[in-house]
């Protein structure tokens, strides 16, 4: 093994100089997914836990360490139980990144790139006719990544992207209106589903379970969610626990671009 440098007991080689890049590039990517979501919490609380065991091993102190070493033995059980919904995220990114058509680096620095076709007029005039019929509605909108399990509690559509259907689905005497519409691969690809509720403390007292909702699914997923609001008809966006209350339809066609082109990573916007 080809020594780089030596800096007093420390040697340095080529190889811990990739291994350190590679943990450097895994930690960014897995961070990416869940900050701004509540499990950024627990993530940064096993890194600090993570860090104190290799502390107290180096120190030798040999009753914290078996006492640490117990509870990491544990805690990474736990962590596949609390992490669940990010892991899958994770290991569905590396395998859609390292199939034989893309660079491995590419997966490594850059965001997996996706490009869909998306049509957004169709959902911002349904959103405008909504809202002046004051008609509550949810809809869950993702660019890359697989919402499946929240797809299957509700009922399959699989239709184009139509303002006239979303107008429907959303109408007060619809049997399908009580729910979300998850909009994914430039379709409506389900009604009537069934999202997490946030648990932040933080949300507003005045905002209802459909807001709640919203705040949930993006907490957990890094979709675009728009609520209309039933008893004001006022339109809203949330994208990773924050929500922009109030949007005109202009304002709403902007966090849709921006939205798209940041999670395709493309320079283009959606027209």
């Amino acid at each position: 093994m080809q020594l780089l440098f030596s800096i007093g007991f420390l040697e340095i080689h080529w190889v811990d100089i990739i291994d350190i890049l590679l943990v450097s590039a895994l930690l960014y990517n897995f961070y990416n997914l869940v900050k701004n979501t509540l499990a950024l919490r627990v993530f940064i609380g096993f890194l600090s836990i993570y860090f104190l065991y290799l502390v107290i091993q180096a120190t030798e102190m040999e009753l914290m360490t078996a006492i640490l070493g117990q509870f990491m033995g544990v805690g990474v059980i736990a962590a596949v139980i609390l992490f669940q919904q990010e892991l899958r995220r994770f290991l569905m990114m590396i395998g859609k990144t390292t199939s034989l058509n893309q660079d491995f680096f590419q997966f490594l620095f850059k965001k997996n790139k996706n490009p869909q076709n998306w049509n957004i007029e169709p959902i911002l005039k349904a959103l405008k006719t909504l809202s002046g019929l004051n008609m509550g509605a949810l809809m869950v909108l993702s660019a890359n990544e697989d919402l499946k399990n929240y797809i299957n509690t509700g009922d399959i559509l699989d239709a184009e992207l139509s303002e006239r259907l979303l107008v429907s689905v959303f109408f007060k005497n619809s049997p399908l209106h009580d729910g979300a519409a998850i909009l994914t691969e430039g379709k409506i690809k389900a009604a009537r589903c069934i999202l997490p509720v946030s648990e932040n403390e933080k949300i507003p007292a005045n905002l209802g379970l459909r807001h709640r909702a919203a705040i949930g699914i993006s907490e957990v997923t890094n979709a675009l969610v728009l609520v209309v609001s039933e008893e004001a008809g006022q339109m809203s966006a949330v994208h990773r626990g924050q929500i922009k209350h109030n949007l005109a339809l202009p304002q709403l066609r902007e966090e849709l671009n921006e939205y798209f082109a940041h999670a395709d990573d493309e320079v283009e916007t959606v027209k």
